[in-house]
């Protein structure tokens, strides 16, 4: 039996061819658009990526300064809460000191003052007190200096490395001279610098005496401390250049005294004098 042919009629032969370059014309739109969508989605991909990754940043760096600036670490304008730039009568009330024990070391051309406190004889008997004295220097008014010295036998033993650790646990990181540094003294032997802690505003340094095994700790205010030399330096230079002065107007002084006395003894002795 013999196949038949179906023959199309030519309008539907027509159709047919059409529609197939049509469909692969819609395919490859079709793709097109596919491709088109996947790089937005590539690129919306990597820029929620990087700006994931700056929140993340951002975030962290905050958590970061927020810790640094709430860790008593690295704070360092102050010494057992007595704060650099307070006032004398302040800080003596916070030592339990009388204001009126307060030293004037210079008059002119600023005023600076000393207050000494010994925490040990205000501090509780069942604990230690290291502290054996603390110098508290203040310039017109504000303290810019503390001084500290530390018992010797209430720190024996110890190392400087155990009082760099310690201190380290108050003021943070602690940088160390990389070769000897010696502070030249007016009076006494040289001290050595063990260790430093500062920032813009302030700076503390663990010294030990050369003559011995007794460390200080030593806190300014930059600010502070600058004028303050400078009026040092000056109040010296005119106490060097008055000193002939001075020397004259007490030498005259002591003589006119010595005289007073000597005419007042006259009085009371002649008249009951007898040969």
């Amino acid at each position: 039996m013999s196949p038949s042919i179906e023959l199309l009629e030519p309008k539907q032969a027509w159709a047919i061819s059409a529609a197939k370059p049509l469909d692969e014309a819609v395919w490859q739109a079709w793709l097109a658009k596919g491709r088109a969508q996947d790089k937005r989605r590539k690129a919306l991909g990597i820029k929620v990526l990087k700006w994931t990754g700056i929140v993340g940043l951002l975030a962290a760096a905050g958590f970061s300064f927020r810790l640094g600036a709430a860790s008593p670490a690295d704070d360092l304008s102050k010494y057992r809460g007595f704060q650099f730039g307070t006032d004398l009568s302040t800080v003596a009330r916070q030592a339990g000191v009388d204001p009126s024990q307060v030293k004037v070391i210079h008059s002119r051309p600023a005023l600076i003052q000393e207050l000494e406190w010994l925490p040990q004889s205000h501090g509780v008997s069942s604990q230690t007190e290291p502290a054996k004295s603390v110098v508290f220097s203040f310039y017109t008014g504000e303290l810019f200096r503390i001084v500290v010295d530390y018992d010797r036998y209430e720190t024996e033993g110890m190392t400087s490395d155990d009082f760099v650790e310690a201190v380290s646990a108050t003021y943070g990181t602690a940088t160390k001279p990389a070769v000897s540094a010696k502070v030249a003294q007016s009076y006494g032997d040289p001290e050595e610098i063990l260790a430093q802690w500062q920032d813009p505003q302030y700076r503390f340094e663990l010294l030990r005496y050369s003559y011995g095994p007794t460390f200080k700790l030593v806190g300014i205010s930059k600010k502070l401390d600058a004028p303050a030399q400078a009026a040092t330096l000056e109040a010296k230079r005119l106490d060097d250049q008055e000193a002939p002065q001075r020397d004259a107007a007490r030498l005259a002084s002591e003589v006119g005294a010595a005289k007073a006395k000597l005419e007042k003894a006259r009085l009371v002795n002649k008249p009951k004098f007898r040969p």
